[in-house]
C-alpha cells in the first residue's frame, strides 16, 4: 500500500520516490510490526485470560512446567496479525511471492488454530490428530508450490543449489521440486513446533533465521550482488526482505511477552505457521540446504525425537531422558533460561556460518 502511495505521490513531487525504496519499506515494515505486536500483546493476553484459553501442560513433562499451567496460549495471533498488517502496508502487491507467503501464513495458522482450540476444548495436549495435521500441511504446501512454479521466472525448470561450490547448481524436474519443497515446508513447520517447549526458545531463532533468509533474498534480487556471490539472479526475490523485516518486528514484539517467565505462549497457531513461513522462504530463494544449516537447532530438536522414538521401538530403551532434547537438558538440571539463551547463541552462530557459505564457494 505504501509502495502504491509512493508511486502516486511522485507525480506531484519526486521526493516521494523514497517510499518505494526497498530498504525504506523494509525498515518501515519491521518497525510497524514491532509496534503493533507490542500494542496488541496486553490486549490479547487479557482477552485470552478472560475466556480461559490457557495452555495444557503435559503430565509426563518436567515438573517445573506445572507452574506454567494457566498461561494463555494462541499468542501466535500477535505475530500473525502484526505480520500480515505490516506486510500489506509496506510490500509490493504486484509481487506474487508475497501472496504465496501470505497464503502459507493464513493456511498454516488456520491449522494451528484448530490444533490449539482442540487442546483447550479437550483439556489435554493432544490436539488435532497428527495424520490430519500432516494431510492439511501437505495440501496447502502443494498448492503454494504449484503456484510458485506458475509464477516463477524459471517456470518448470527449477534449480537446486548446494553450498561451498558455485558449480553445484542443478536443474531439477517439477515433480522432484514439488517433493523437495513440500518436504522442506512441512518439515520446517513441525520442527519449529517441536522446539516451542520453553519460554522464547522458538521465537528468537525464527527471527534470526528470517533475517538471514531476508539477506539472501535481497542479494539474489540485486543483479550486482548476485553476480558477485555467484548465486542466480531473481528480480522477484528482493521483495521478500520486506516480509522478513515484518516477521522480525512481529517476532521481537512477541518476545517482549514470551520471554522467561512467559506471559503468553505462541501455541501451535504460532509455531506451525512460523516454521511453514521459514520453509517457504527457503524454497522461494532456492537455498534449502543453507536454510537447514541456519535451522540447526530445529533440526537437532527434530532428530532427538526421531532417535528417541526409534530407539524405544527397536531396542526398548531411550537415548535421552526426554525428547525433544531441550527437555533432556532440563532433566539434567540445566536452568530453563540457560537452555534458551544457549540455543539462541547456537542459532546466531549457525546463521552467520550459513551466510558465509554464500561467499565460500
Amino acid at each position: 500500500m505504501i509502495e502504491l502511495l509512493g508511486t502516486w505521490l511522485i507525480t506531484y513531487d519526486s521526493g516521494f520516490d523514497v517510499l518505494r525504496y526497498l530498504t525504506v519499506r523494509t525498515i518501515g515494515g519491521t518497525l510497524t510490526a514491532l509496534i503493533l505486536s507490542i500494542l496488541l500483546g496486553p490486549v490479547l493476553i487479557k482477552f485470552l485470560q478472560n475466556i480461559q484459553f490457557s495452555q495444557s501442560i503435559r503430565s509426563d513433562g518436567p515438573q517445573s512446567h506445572i507452574k506454567k499451567s494457566g498461561t494463555p496460549t494462541m499468542g501466535g495471533l500477535i505475530i500473525i496479525s502484526s505480520l500480515i498488517i505490516s506486510t500489506l502496508l509496506w510490500s509490493d502487491f504486484s509481487n506474487p511471492y508475497i501472496w504465496i507467503l501470505i497464503f502459507i501464513t493464513i493456511s498454516f495458522s488456520t491449522i494451528g488454530f484448530f490444533d490449539d482450540w482442540l487442546k483447550i476444548k479437550e483439556r489435554n495436549s493432544k490436539g488435532l490428530p497428527g495424520k490430519y495435521k500432516l494431510c492439511l500441511q501437505l495440501f496447502f504446501s502443494f498448492i503454494a508450490m504449484s503456484l510458485f512454479l506458475h509464477v516463477s521466472s524459471e517456470g518448470a525448470g527449477q534449480i537446486f543449489i548446494l553450498p561451498f561450490n558455485k558449480e553445484y547448481i542443478f536443474l531439477i524436474s517439477p515433480v522432484l521440486f514439488l517433493c523437495i519443497s513440500t518436504f522442506v515446508i512441512i518439515g520446517s513447520s513441525n520442527a519449529v513446533n517441536l522446539t516451542d517447549g520453553l519460554d522464547g526458545l522458538a521465537i528468537l531463532p525464527s527471527v534470526l533465521i528470517a533475517g538471514g533468509l531476508g539477506l539472501i533474498a535481497y542479494a539474489s534480487g540485486n543483479s550486482i550482488i548476485a553476480n558477485y556471490l555467484f548465486i542466480p539472479f531473481n528480480p522477484l526475490s528482493g521483495e521478500l526482505i520486506v516480509f522478513c523485516g515484518a516477521m522480525i518486528g512481529a517476532g521481537i514484539g512477541f518476545l517482549w511477552y514470551n520471554t522467561y517467565p512467559a506471559q503468553i505462549f505462541m501455541g501451535d497457531l504460532g509455531s506451525l505457521t512460523l516454521g511453514g513461513i521459514l520453509g517457504t522462504l527457503a524454497v522461494l530463494v532456492r537455498h534449502e540446504i543453507v536454510f537447514a544449516i541456519m535451522a540447526g537447532v530445529f533440526v537437532m530438536e527434530t532428530l532427538s525425537v526421531i532417535i528417541q522414538v526409534g530407539s524405544y521401538k527397536l531396542r526398548g530403551k531411550r537415548v535421552f531422558l526426554m525428547a525433544p532434547i531441550h527437555h533432556h537438558f532440563e532433566l539434567k538440571g540445566w536452568a530453563e533460561p540457560k537452555i534458551i539463551v544457549r540455543f539462541w547463541i547456537i542459532t546466531f552462530v549457525l546463521v552467520l556460518f550459513a551466510l558465509a557459505t554464500l561467499k565460500l564457494r
